[in-house]
């Protein structure tokens, strides 16, 4: 039996992450793999390398990494005028809160893959997305996405807590394009340091998610 323990663990924080997946979107299959076989030849797309959706991390810090296909980042471009098939990087990264309120979470019971996803507080500010942050503060959309004319950006600092990443696309002038993905990731607390329980009436993101999965 104690050598079954730790299997059923994995095998239900990975449920738990998978229904969350449900309830602040993305795939539970690898979204990589989805954009590739979803791509159109000479279109352009973005897929995220790391962190792979469905990732347990301990560490605070997270280096997300991407490929860009059919889609020129132009750093001397930013600001300006749109042109065709370049621009830069929105990333956007939410936490998931602990803890949901029962009518948001029976709107995202109803509407799974719609307008009823739980949206949570943003890390996108200079304190945890760095130089992108700073940047994102200079034009406006701090608290709403970290604009990077590289194919990566670094964030930090982050509490545990389970994590939704969406990547968009965006023209030289900022205005965002149809291409984009979504990986969700945990970052784990340390031992005996779990979430603190609920308010009356709040259910507890495991719970919900659980609710979901059904």
């Amino acid at each position: 039996m104690s050598k079954r323990t730790p299997t059923l663990a994995a095998l239900a924080a990975t449920a738990v992450i998978l229904a969350l997946v449900l309830i602040f979107g993305g795939s539970s299959a690898s979204e990589p793999d989805q954009a590739d076989a979803e791509a159109v030849p000479g279109q352009p797309s973005v897929d995220i390398i790391s962190p792979r959706n469905g990732a347990r991390q301990t560490s605070h810090a997270v280096v997300v990494k991407t490929i860009v296909d059919n889609f020129r980042l132009a750093p001397r471009q930013f600001g300006r005028d749109p042109q065709l098939g370049e621009g830069h990087i929105r990333f956007s990264l939410n936490r998931v809160p602990d803890c949901v309120d029962p009518k948001k979470l029976l709107d995202a019971i109803n509407s799974p893959i719609g307008n009823g996803r739980l949206v949570g507080a943003s890390f996108d500010y200079a304190e945890y997305s760095g130089p992108n942050g700073v940047l994102a503060e200079r034009i406006g959309t701090a608290g709403s996405y970290s604009p990077s004319t590289r194919p990566e950006i670094y964030y930090q600092d982050l509490p545990p807590g389970f994590y939704r990443l969406i990547v968009n696309l965006a023209q030289n002038s900022g205005a965002t394009t149809p291409v984009h993905t979504v990986t969700n990731f945990q970052i784990l607390p340390r031992p005996g340091h779990g979430p603190k329980p609920c308010a009356k009436g709040k259910v507890p993101s495991a719970k919900a998610a659980a609710r979901l999965s059904h």
